[in-house]
């Protein structure tokens, strides 16, 4: 696996180095320091989206008023999240497997983590997959039917069939399958903790049916991703280059597949790049601009990831104390003890 990943990083690497040699590295740096400022603001814009996303975790875990996590632990988790999926070789997932540890230290219990970080990661998606529809749908209202759009439409409609799958199948027993084979495994090769597990399914059935959370969730996820086009627009003014939101809606919604779809390539080296440069060109965004647009954002991923990376470790740390695992299962004993429908998770 390792192997891998290193060989789709050295690709992506390789990829982006060609599109800066193409497209002219040094006009595209240039275009990089005029939206200096571009570079700050999408720096603290992201906050919002970072406290929406954290919001959306927390609620589909089912917390309420007096829970034993705050708010500010889901966004410092959120944050490390995507410290580690943006920065770290890990194809895009490592960081919901080690903000659920952490979360598990919280005295949480492993499967109440594990479901809500399956639902969150469900929910995220299929409102990413919406979002990417509606700028589709914006993409055909603003320019003519073209080959491009036919190819963007139906990489949408596969990604929309992956999310409702995904979904459905947690419904019809695939996290009950993954959870008897796990045993099985853990039981063969003697292997502890596992046993944390059992009734995992019916723990992620249980989330979803808690009333109005899923909705909720999926709403706050979707306001994520739908500024993220503000943060487009607002990179693209500092650039010199202002386009309409609904432009920006596009572009974002299009770029971020992309990144998805690249989710084997570390930090989707050179396809986010491209999936710019391909939505950009039906707008009159020249490639550089379009490649400016991605290093700016990846920028902004750097300026966030780095202290979050160090707020892993802290954290680390500081929630194996002690003190912190004897308070925190007995808080969460008696939340559970007031609503039974109360669950915990990412």
């Amino acid at each position: 696996m390792k192997r891998v990943t290193v060989i789709a990083g050295l690709l992506g690497l390789g990829l982006t180095v060609w599109m800066l040699m193409q497209f002219g590295a040094r006009s595209i740096l240039s275009l990089v320091m005029t939206g200096g400022w571009g570079v700050l603001a999408a720096i603290v814009f992201h906050t919002v989206q970072v406290a929406l996303s954290a919001q959306a975790w927390r609620t589909i875990a089912g917390h309420k008023h007096g829970s034993p996590l705050s708010w500010q632990d889901y966004f410092a988790l959120r944050c490390v999240r995507e410290g580690i999926n943006n920065l770290l070789p890990v194809a895009q997932v490592g960081g919901e497997v080690w903000s659920s540890r952490l979360l598990a230290k919280r005295g949480l219990g492993t499967r109440k983590v594990a479901a809500a970080t399956i639902c969150d990661l469900t929910l995220e998606l299929l409102s990413q997959v919406l979002f990417t529809f509606v700028g589709l749908g914006l993409l055909l209202f603003l320019v003519k039917r073209s080959h491009v759009t036919d190819e963007l439409l139906e990489s949408a409609l596969v990604a929309l069939a992956i999310g409702l799958a995904v979904f459905a199948s947690q419904w019809l027993g695939a996290v009950a399958f993954v959870e008897v084979l796990l045993v099985k495994i853990a039981g063969h090769l003697g292997w502890n903790g596992v046993d944390g597990i059992r009734g995992l399914h019916q723990e992620v059935l249980g989330l979803y049916k808690v009333k109005r959370n899923a909705v909720s969730a999926l709403i706050l996820q979707y306001l994520a991703w739908a500024l993220g086009a503000v943060e487009v627009c607002l990179i693209l003014h500092f650039l010199g280059h202002d386009r309409s939101l609904a432009v920006g809606f596009v572009i974002e919604g299009v770029g971020e597949a992309a990144k998805s779809a690249g989710f084997a390539v570390p930090g989707a080296l050179g396809v986010s790049e491209g999936g710019y440069i391909l939505v950009g060109s039906l707008f009159g965004v020249a490639p550089p601009v379009a490649i400016a647009l991605s290093l700016i954002k990846r920028v902004r991923e750097i300026a966030w990831g780095v202290p979050s990376l160090c707020l892993w470790q802290v954290l680390e740390h500081r929630w194996d104390t002690p003190a912190q695992g004897a308070e925190r299962p007995a808080s969460c004993a008696q939340s559970v003890g007031k609503n039974p429908l109360s669950r915990s998770g990412l």
